[in-house]
């Protein structure tokens, strides 16, 4: 039996690795699970309540009475703690989905192995909340993305935006799931990097698309 914990996966991987690899149950994990969901939700909440993505709700505080413009605000938390529940829901359930119907690996222990991806991008939103209230920079500006360096390239949105959604974190993600893909299965090295690219790039497409909808959407 395998114990989830978040911190062994960021610290001691091989080790953590290993154990769960030869592991016929994961044990403790529905509790992370819904632990880090809140948390993805308190998040959200948090970046509205610093006033993220509020331009559109701010701009017009003029022309709307008091009750309505609090009533905005109000369902503009409650979207921004859906936002935060369905985020946690796709990184945990959906992207393991996408990686089992591949490869194979068990799905609850694909579902853990996604416990500190999850951890390590609340802690990049949070960041980015604390980057745009000091400096006023956006997610796709971000100086540990590179979209800054394609803001300078390119006037094109879409692609300052997927430039954006790609981060040192996001690097990170990437190759902590080539180590997984190719540890948990008999696959090659390069069969695991094209897996977790292609997908990923796919995520980042979806990211700069709904950024070019709405900016402050994500």
């Amino acid at each position: 039996m395998y114990q989830v914990r978040v911190a062994p996966l960021f610290f001691r991987r091989e080790n953590a690795f290993s154990r769960m690899y030869q592991a016929e149950k994961v044990d403790n994990l529905w509790r992370r699970v819904f632990l880090l969901m809140f948390l993805s939700i308190f998040v959200y909440i948090g970046s509205a309540w610093f006033g993220l993505g509020m331009d559109t709700i701010s701009t017009r505080a003029t022309s709307l009475s008091f009750e309505d413009y609090e009533v905005r605000k109000l369902f503009f938390l409650f979207g921004r703690a859906l936002f935060g529940l369905i985020f946690a829901i796709l990184i945990l359930f959906g992207s393991p989905f996408l990686i089992w119907m591949f490869t194979g690996i068990p799905y609850r222990k694909l579902m853990a192995l996604h416990l500190p991806i999850l951890t390590i991008l609340l802690l990049e939103r949070i960041f980015w909340v604390v980057l745009l209230v000091n400096t006023g920079l956006d997610w796709y500006v971000s100086p540990i993305s590179f979209g800054i360096i394609a803001s300078y390239i390119t006037d094109i949105p879409w692609i300052i935006y997927f430039f954006g959604a790609i981060s040192v974190v996001q690097l990170w993600i990437v190759w902590f799931k080539i180590k997984t893909v190719h540890y948990f299965t008999e696959w090659k090295r390069w069969q695991a990097w094209l897996l977790v690219i292609l997908l990923h790039i796919l995520y980042w497409a979806a990211a700069a698309a709904l950024a070019h909808v709405d900016v402050y959407f994500l």
